[in-house]
């Protein structure tokens, strides 16, 4: 038996991205986001409420998009609840960050896959923005790889659980695309 539910809206998977970005002084920030998602195969797109980081994404119109994953469940959680404008969060929650190689925005040492991002336009949208990027370049620690290309598998990446407030991983194979459904052609 099915149930209707009026309240509560669910969409899934919802993947937890970190957008770096550097301030002013060159000092780097990220946040957490959940309500993004791919758009075409080199744009991005991220709904954002006004923060510091929407600051910094005016000022460089650059950012990286890291997957959180795993092992940094907690850091990437932290991310999303500590303010940019009252505490440095990379200090704070222990991370690494790095210059990425095609935009002024920094990478994280403990996300091992990053997209690297150019502003297109920021939206207007209520209290915030739909952020729309184009994707410049893929960041991808070796340790996630598996011949050239990127494993997600070994990435171990998470998704925010909307329904229930959780974090989940995701990362098991269950069929191959673009060939299971081969069988009903």
């Amino acid at each position: 038996m099915r149930k209707y539910i009026d309240k509560k809206h669910i969409f899934t998977p919802l993947p937890v991205l970190l957008l770096g970005t550097y301030d002013e002084n060159g000092t780097p920030n990220a946040m957490n986001a959940a309500w993004g998602g791919q758009i075409d195969s080199n744009q991005i797109i991220v709904s954002l409420s006004q923060h510091k980081t929407t600051d910094n994404l005016q000022l460089k119109q650059a950012f990286t998009v890291s997957f959180a994953n795993r092992k940094y469940t907690a850091e990437a959680d932290y991310l999303g609840m500590a303010s940019g404008r009252k505490v440095n969060k990379i200090e704070k929650a222990g991370l690494h960050a790095m210059k990425a190689e095609k935009v002024d925005a920094p990478v994280f040492e403990e996300f091992p896959l990053a997209l690297e991002c150019e502003v297109e336009k920021m939206e207007p949208d209520g209290d915030g923005y739909l952020l729309y990027g184009r994707v410049l370049g893929v960041n991808a620690d070796e340790s996630v790889m598996t011949d050239g290309v990127v494993d997600l598998g070994k990435v171990e990446p998470i998704m925010f659980d909307s329904s229930m407030n959780l974090y989940r991983v995701i990362g098991e194979i269950v069929g191959n695309a673009f060939s299971d459904g081969k069988k009903f052609m």
